[in-house]
């Protein structure tokens, strides 16, 4: 299986505060890859680099066999490159429909970016209830599909997805991790997905990716990380 994203001793950080450092990893097309490790160790940082929001000081990016050095945000998103940030990032004073509308501005296709709104409204049909209503009267579960709608509507091949389950209730951070993968399996889409709940991710993720201080200390199919106890107490502490 071919790799969507192939990231090549990655390094960058803060001004002159390095936070990632040489950072290796491949995620084939079609997989989840999930970013594990403590507060710190450089998985947002990894996210924001990868969508342009900051620039490497270091190393190569690969997506689709394009290098992204140097390439604007905007042109990465119309490549089919989406970001979900931590803390979900919707316009609070948009309705839901106005939100979901943001994520297709910029595709000259309109129908299918209709039929692309229609399909987040099955996928979610929270949001299809609540379609008239803004941002801050939805509940954190409702913005967090919202945030992820938004992005799907722009069709993307790679979605960097940060901490999608903080702050959800149980069964809605499982809603939304059924979802990734039926997305994956059925559609073809790539994750990179960093996320705090270990378990949570590792249910879902073909890989998982453990970082500690900005640099990767173990990548491996996310069955060996979650059966495996000394792994885990040795990569994760638990």
């Amino acid at each position: 299986m071919s790799a969507l994203l192939e990231v090549e001793a990655l390094s960058s950080g803060y001004g002159p505060v390095p936070v990632l450092r040489e950072v290796t990893l491949d995620v084939p097309a079609g997989t989840i890859a999930a970013v594990l490790g403590a507060n710190g160790a450089g998985k947002t940082t990894l996210l924001r680099t990868l969508s342009g929001l900051l620039r490497p000081t270091g190393g190569r990016v690969r997506y689709d066999g394009a290098d992204l050095r140097g390439v604007p945000v905007e042109r990465l998103v119309r490549r089919g490159l989406a970001h979900v940030p931590e803390g979900r990032g919707i316009v609070a004073e948009l309705t839901v429909e106005e939100n979901l509308r943001l994520g297709g501005l910029w595709r000259r296709d309109r129908a299918d970016a209709r039929r692309a709104q229609d399909e987040v409204y099955q996928l979610f049909e929270p949001l299809a209830r609540r379609r008239r209503h803004a941002g801050h009267q939805l509940s954190g579960g409702e913005r967090q599909m919202l945030a992820l709608g938004r992005a799907l509507i722009a069709r993307p091949k790679l979605l960097l997805l940060d901490e999608p389950s903080l702050g959800l209730a149980p069964r809605v951070a499982a809603q939304i991790m059924a979802l990734l993968r039926r997305l994956c399996d059925n559609d073809g889409l790539t994750v990179l997905l960093v996320e705090q709940n270990v378990r949570s991710a590792l249910s879902v993720a073909d890989q998982g990716v453990v970082m500690s201080l900005g640099r990767v200390v173990m990548a491996t199919p996310a069955a060996q990380l979650r059966d495996d106890a000394t792994l885990r107490h040795a990569y994760l502490g638990f």
